[in-house]
């Protein structure tokens, strides 16, 4: 299998947005090297490196809150990959269903 080639970031990473595949629901974000990706794209489990860990997780192995990748799709800078999947259980280790619940209070003048 032949991976695209990835913009990557100093430590060889990109951002992966993870959506559910069912809701659209933008439910967290974690980061891939090439052996990641390889890991999520051919054994049927989202795979993660940890920067904080310096090592590979994969979603669910700890918590059983598991994700089983759907589509992946690489954004147009290839900098970035979006990765659909079926979620079982919540997605954020804070026990919510996603990592983005804390709104930020916006203001800005009505479109002309």
């Amino acid at each position: 299998m032949t991976l695209p080639e990835l913009k990557k970031d100093a430590d060889g990473l990109v951002a992966a947005v993870i959506q559910d595949d069912a809701t659209g629901d933008v439910l967290m974000v974690g980061y891939m090297d090439d052996e990641a990706l390889r890991r999520t794209s051919t054994e049927g489990r989202v795979t993660f490196w940890s920067r904080s860990r310096q090592e590979y997780w994969r979603k669910g192995d700890t918590s059983g809150n598991i994700q089983v990748p759907r589509s992946i799709a690489i954004d147009c800078d290839g900098d970035a990959l979006l990765i659909r999947v079926d979620q079982t259980g919540p997605a954020c280790h804070t026990g919510a269903r996603s990592c983005f619940f804390t709104p930020i209070a916006t203001t800005h003048p009505e479109p002309a």
